[in-house]
């Protein structure tokens, strides 16, 4: 090792060399310290975006349907005009519905709106349904609107059960065949007796409990959306 030289004594040149090279030291550790904690902080980032990643999941719920109702008691009548169009609800039939025959309105020229006569039915009264289909076409167009191809379904509101079609246990095949002009509207009623009833009616019937519920109007495959009531 060379020897320090200078007006100074020789011990204070090789202190000022090891502080010179003990800084560098530290100012090296420091350095690959800090490059170290940037690419580790990345890491967990990319590890953390990863896992918030994986842990996303996208449910479907679809509301349950079917191809029953009842028309024992159901009425109809016609009137002309105009109406507001409700989007056909979500859902599949129990049974497959009969095809629409050749020749007559598409669903795409339907439209199905079903309705309660009140929003709540104390208890003892009989629900009262409304189903209205329309024309929404451009022309005139016939279709079958017999009680056999209408259908009016009670469900749960909070679970969708099925627990009522007007067909189960009063099926009627009748046919009625009407013309349709653009913007006219056929429209039916249906009661419900408040009791449970399943296709071909061969459960007991219970009496269905007070609690939120919904209806659903469907013509064939053509379904209308829900609408809530109330049992009290």
């Amino acid at each position: 090792m060379m020897e320090p030289s200078g007006p100074l004594p020789p011990e204070i040149y090789r202190r000022r060399r090891w502080l010179a090279i003990g800084a560098a030291v530290v100012a090296l550790v420091l350095l690959i310290w800090i490059v170290s904690a940037v690419r580790g902080g990345g890491d967990d980032e990319a590890t953390d975006a990863a896992a918030a990643s994986a842990s996303l999941t996208t449910t479907t719920t679809a509301s349950p349907s079917t191809s029953a109702s009842e028309s024992g008691s159901a009425s109809s009548s016609g009137s002309s005009g105009s109406s507001s169009v409700t989007d056909s609800a979500s859902g599949t039939a129990d049974a497959p519905a009969t095809p629409v025959a050749a020749g007559q309105c598409p669903d795409s020229s339907l439209a199905v709106k079903v309705s309660a006569s009140k929003p709540t039915y104390p208890a003892g009264e009989e629900p009262e349904f409304g189903i209205v289909v329309t024309n929404i076409g451009n022309a005139p167009c016939d279709r079958e609107l017999g009680a056999g191809m209408q259908q009016v379904l009670v469900y749960t509101l909070d679970t969708q059960q099925r627990l009522w079609s007007n067909n189960d246990c009063f099926p009627n095949a009748a046919a009625d065949v009407r013309t349709l002009a653009a913007g006219e509207q056929a429209a039916f009623t249906v009661k419900w007796s408040g009791a449970t009833s399943e296709p071909g009616c061969t459960a007991p019937r219970e009496p269905v409990p007070a609690g939120a519920y919904s209806v659903v109007g469907q013509l064939g495959n053509l379904r209308s959306a829900p609408e809530p009531f109330n049992l009290s």
